[in-house]
């Protein structure tokens, strides 16, 4: 009775088995082996059945494929993936990740992603995948070359002397039928007796055999055939729901459009005190800073001297006085703007720089006394608050007015003179000693399709003209509205009195690879001969706008 009880239960699980997967004949087969099986088993009526693992299954069920040329098509190939390991570059002389000796084991893994090679997946058969379009634009020219050009009767413009050649020939037709209907029987004949026989075929009633006519027109069809036929049809719209498997670069650092800017002097009209300058870009429509500040010294040894008591020996990475601004999205909005700072001293800003926008370096000798009288106030105030800095005057380049104005020009380098209190879209360039006069240049802007900073001539400016800083209007907010009225026709800020001076910057694309560079983080870029020679720094960009590319340096 026990052994009738299981065949009895077998029966109806491989019944209920069969009923759930439709009659499938190899999950039939397999169902009884099961079943025979169970014969020695017990199956409890209130647990349910486990559903077939897909993935055990096609494990352990291969499928019967026969060998032949379709084979491969079904089949995974086992050499596609190929995995390489590719060194990290480091374009620093010195790593900037930290020693791994004093860190968590968390910490280490997340630096070690800085340094560890790169593991290159290389997918041989990429290619030969729906997802990969070869048909680029440049390779669609390139096909198309030494192609003739398909002409149809709808697109050839008619010639005129055949145009009035048929207009007269229909004229003389219709005088010579006025009489006959139109549409009638001797009309037709009319018109099939005037027009011309069509090209008879050759061999149209030969008895020519059905292998010989497909053999003809296959050489037809092989002759002047291009290799690449398919190819030729247009590239999809790039805008259709397809993913696109495109084989990415190696991550690299990201640099936008780079610029060199080279500060060579800062003169004013008396010399009593040491200025400190600074250059920082600003995009005035987005409304952010979109650099780091880069701090330069062009004071004289003897102004120095003023502050040696408070000031240690200067590192070497501190008397830079070039650097490379990099500029993700260049626009017709962005400028360089140069703040002045100086010794903090009693009294408030207009005053202290009163002395600049009255005295003349021509009247050094009348106002010699006054003068003196200054220059021991600046030393009290150098011994005592040395430390300290004050605003003191700014100004500002507009950017893509000087790259676009230099890159019209005809000669290798220009020099131009820019004064803040000039009129609105004007500056002039000084011509070299061979060349006498100036001539006066036109501010032109044509949109962001000028906006670039890579094959412009380089330019030396030479900026006349300081606006005093407002105690009251020190702000980032405040600086947007100024630059937004330099812009103007009538602007305020040209009405101000300015401070006279005199700064000579050099502006040029950047080199590739400078020589004696500098990162954000003062380490030496690779080129480095001599670390005696004042450097070049690279100054942080603050993008405007997002760049979404891997994070791969360590800073």
């Amino acid at each position: 009775p026990l052994i009738v009880f299981l065949v009895t239960v077998a029966a109806e699980v491989r019944k209920q088995i069969s009923g759930q997967y439709s009659g499938s004949p190899q999950l039939l087969k397999n169902l009884n082996i099961v079943g025979n099986i169970s014969h020695h088993t017990t199956v409890p009526l209130t647990e349910a059945v486990d559903p077939v693992d897909l993935e055990d299954y096609l494990i352990t069920h291969p499928l019967a494929v026969d060998s032949g040329p379709l084979r491969d098509l079904i089949e995974f190939p086992p050499d596609d993936i190929e995995v390489v390991y590719s060194p990290r570059d480091c374009r620093t002389l010195v790593s900037a990740v930290p020693e791994e000796s004093e860190m968590d084991p968390h910490v280490r893994d997340c630096i070690r992603s800085y340094t560890e090679d790169w593991a290159i997946v290389i997918r041989k058969y990429h290619k030969l995948g729906t997802g990969f379009n070869p048909n680029t634009l440049d390779k669609q020219k390139e096909r198309q070359k030494g192609l003739p050009k398909q002409v149809f009767e709808s697109d050839e413009a008619p010639d005129g002397n055949n145009y009035q050649d048929d207009q007269d020939d229909l004229k003389r037709r219709s005088m010579s039928i006025d009489d006959t209907p139109r549409g009638s029987w001797a009309c037709s004949i009319f018109d099939l007796k005037n027009s011309l026989p069509d090209a008879l075929l050759p061999n149209l009633l030969d008895r020519t055999p059905n292998e010989e006519i497909d053999r003809q027109n296959d050489d037809q069809r092989k002759s002047n055939r291009h290799k690449e036929l398919f190819a030729l049809h247009p590239s999809p719209d790039e805008e259709e729901p397809i993913e696109r498997l495109s084989v990415p670069d190696v991550p690299k650092e990201h640099f936008g459009q780079r610029l060199l800017v080279k500060c060579l002097s800062l003169k004013f009209e008396i010399e009593i005190e040491p200025i400190f300058a600074s250059l920082a870009l600003y995009d005035v429509k987005e409304k952010k800073k979109i650099s780091e500040n880069f701090y330069f010294d062009l004071n004289s040894e003897q102004m120095k001297g003023l502050l040696r008591p408070h000031v240690p020996p200067a590192a070497i990475t501190t008397l830079a006085r070039s650097a490379i601004f990099s500029i993700t999205y260049p626009s017709q909005d962005v400028f360089l703007v140069i703040k002045l700072e100086k010794v903090l001293q009693q009294g408030d800003i207009g005053e202290c720089a009163e002395p600049y926008m009255i005295f003349k370096e021509a009247d050094a000798t009348k106002n010699k006394e006054k003068l003196e009288k200054l220059k021991s106030q600046a030393d009290q105030f150098c011994q005592r608050l040395g430390k300290y800095r004050m605003p003191f005057a700014w100004t500002a380049i507009h950017l893509m007015n000087i790259v676009s104005s230099a890159g019209s020009l005809e000669r290798d380098s220009t020099e131009v003179e820019i004064s803040t209190g000039e009129r609105k879209g004007s500056w002039s360039e000084r011509r070299n000693s061979s060349i006498v006069g100036r001539r006066s240049l036109e501010r032109t802007t044509s949109g962001d399709d000028a906006c670039n900073l890579t094959s412009f001539r380089p330019a030396t400016l030479t900026v006349t003209n300081f606006f005093k800083q407002e105690g009251d209007r020190l702000s980032d907010e405040d600086l947007y509205k100024f630059l937004a009225d330099m812009r103007r026709p009538s602007s305020v800020l040209r009405r101000l009195r300015p401070i006279t001076a005199q700064l000579k910057i050099d502006i040029s694309p950047a080199p590739e690879n400078p020589h004696y560079c500098l990162t954000p983080e003062l380490l030496q870029v690779k080129l480095y001969p001599d670390s005696r020679v004042r450097p070049t720094r690279e100054i942080l960009e603050f993008p405007a706008r997002d760049v979404y590319v891997p994070n791969t340096t360590y800073r």
